[in-house]
């Protein structure tokens, strides 16, 4: 019996969306489920703004980065959207291994500055910088709502199903091209299933796949008002020492346009599963107000706005992307993924529909079982 479709993603954020895209680009017949609303913000992939960068402590994804930009730009000329803006990018910090980046950047052809923390001060009034200091124009911000919308147009332009409020109860796999996906609206089957619901990942598919460890953690974000709203827009910052914290350009017009996101990368609340209370942290709020007052002079320390959104991370903080016959999984972007999404869509699809050969060794659930140490330097 002929499977209703061709590839069925599981999970509407970032990632399956932009694989619904890749999928439908290749020609196949595509349905995404998606548990909760558009623009819901119970996950990973709400919000206006996140980092864009070329700048990686690890040569892989400085090079993944590039192939990135390109699809983004494809994307935006598809839909006629503006997604990304080029605002610059800096990284500084004493966990920071400036000296690093820079051989990364010119190693992948990525015009870059290093300067030191005098200089940057001149050069971007407002904040505050303590040692080397590296600066490259291929980074900035990109519009995560606005994306996972581009992404959902593209792929019904090209027949895909998208389907909001649509819960998956169970997954079960009846053969290499048959895959039964149970909803509380009916069944529906596939001949390749992509799991990507971000948090959520374990409890839908631990029985189904042997998953690496993932660890859910909620992180806390505020967002703060410009002092001098008519001044030009900051780059993104990574400051890496302790915390790491970073923070970038809090919107893509209108008055969010002058908030400043600030959010720490690393502690965050530990989760069991996916977390039910997104209530606020005090503590956490008050060590951002501090982040603030030390390093952002240039910022109003009382927060404008503030909520939660959630890490699924490995031990590497390295993706996972993998095919376990007909699943494929998609996910555990370690806090550090939403820059590569329309990559992340490109290999996922082709783990479904082609040879998978482009997905990275070390995105596979094999490399997990043996992971790295020491990260991926955010």
């Amino acid at each position: 019996m002929s499977a209703d479709f061709d590839v069925l993603v599981v999970g509407a954020g970032l990632m399956g969306s932009a694989t619904a895209w890749a999928a439908a680009r290749r020609g196949a017949t595509v349905a995404v489920l998606e548990q909760f609303g558009p623009h819901h913000a119970r996950g990973s992939s709400h919000g206006s703004a996140r980092i864009v960068r070329r700048a990686y402590g690890d040569a892989l994804y400085t090079r993944l980065t590039g192939r990135a930009f390109e699809l983004w730009r494809e994307l935006e000329l598809s839909q006629d959207v503006q997604l990304v803006r080029r605002l610059g990018g800096l990284d500084f910090g004493r966990r920071r291994d400036v000296v690093t980046l820079a051989e990364h950047l010119a190693a992948a052809g990525v015009a870059h500055e290093v300067m030191d923390g005098v200089e940057a001060e001149r050069r971007w009034p407002g904040m505050r910088f303590k040692g080397p200091v590296v600066f490259h124009e291929q980074a900035g911000t990109v519009d995560a709502e606005g994306a996972v919308d581009g992404f959902l147009a593209a792929a019904e332009g090209l027949g895909a199903q998208v389907r909001f409020e649509t819960a998956v109860r169970w997954v079960a796999v009846r053969g290499e091209e048959s895959v039964e996906v149970h909803t509380e609206g009916g069944t529906l089957t596939a001949r390749r299933v992509v799991l990507a619901p971000g948090a959520w990942l374990a409890q839908l598919a631990g029985a189904l796949v042997s998953l690496p460890e993932l660890v859910v953690t909620q992180q806390q974000i505020a967002h703060f008002r410009r002092l001098d709203p008519s001044a030009p827009p900051w780059p993104s910052v990574i400051h890496d020492a302790e915390p790491a914290i970073y923070h970038l350009a809090g919107g893509h017009g209108g008055a969010v346009a002058d908030d400043r996101k600030v959010g720490r990368h690393d502690g965050g609340t530990v989760t069991p599963g996916v977390p039910l209370d997104r209530s606020l942290d005090p503590s956490a709020g008050a060590e951002l107000v501090e982040y603030v007052r030390q390093w952002l002079p240039g910022l109003d320390p009382t927060p404008r706005h503030e909520t939660t959104c959630l890490y699924t991370s490995t031990m590497s903080e390295d993706f996972v992307l993998d095919r376990v016959g007909p699943l494929v999984v998609c996910s555990a972007c370690s806090g550090h993924g939403a820059k590569f999404a329309p990559l992340v869509g490109e290999l996922t699809a082709d783990l479904a529909l082609g040879s998978g050969t482009a997905v990275p060794d070390r995105f596979r659930l094999t490399a997990h079982r043996t992971p790295r140490t020491g990260g991926v330097s955010l």
